[in-house]
């Protein structure tokens, strides 16, 4: 822990909702809350729904041609024209699910719970819970409700911003 004198805090904006882009805000959140770190965490537009009681994470290879999965001693790249066939999400989001759990990578449920422990501020954005018509009930207990000033508020403040 860091003492009160050279306190740190961080903000991070969460705004994706795939399995592959949920893993960067949560690990970070936690590793700088272990740090004694004050974190906040904004959850808007596709990363509310990290935010939901039943997470059904899946991962997308459109647009990510860095995609990479070990197999059989290689690693075999996931072209995005995958993305176009039927069945490819659910294959890419099995195998990244098998992967995560192979190597023993907490769940993001499990991060997203260390996170609720470490005491991270995590805002739900409510213009995004409006648009996509999400109730306060379809999310876990923990996070706050608030608008884009909730962020701003923190942001002015921390030493460090985030955007992911």
């Amino acid at each position: 822990m860091l003492d009160d004198q050279n306190a740190k805090s961080m903000s991070i904006i969460v705004t994706k909702g795939t399995l592959d882009w949920a893993y960067p805000p949560f690990i970070l959140a936690t590793t700088a809350a272990a740090m004694g770190l004050e974190v906040t965490m904004f959850f808007t537009f596709y990363g509310l729904h990290l935010l939901k009681k039943d997470l059904n994470l899946k991962v997308s290879t459109l647009g990510n041609p860095g995609m990479e999965m070990p197999m059989g001693g290689m690693h075999m790249a996931m072209p995005n024209i995958m993305a176009a066939l039927p069945g490819a999400s659910a294959l890419t989001t099995n195998m990244m699910k098998n992967l995560i759990k192979k190597k023993g990578v907490a769940s993001i449920q499990e991060l997203r719970d260390l996170a609720i422990e470490a005491d991270v501020n995590m805002i739900a954005c409510q213009m995004t819970m409006d648009l996509f018509e999400i109730k306060r009930e379809d999310m876990i207990d923990g996070p706050s409700v608030g608008g884009a000033a909730s962020w701003v508020e923190v942001a002015t403040k921390s030493d460090i911003n985030l955007y992911i």
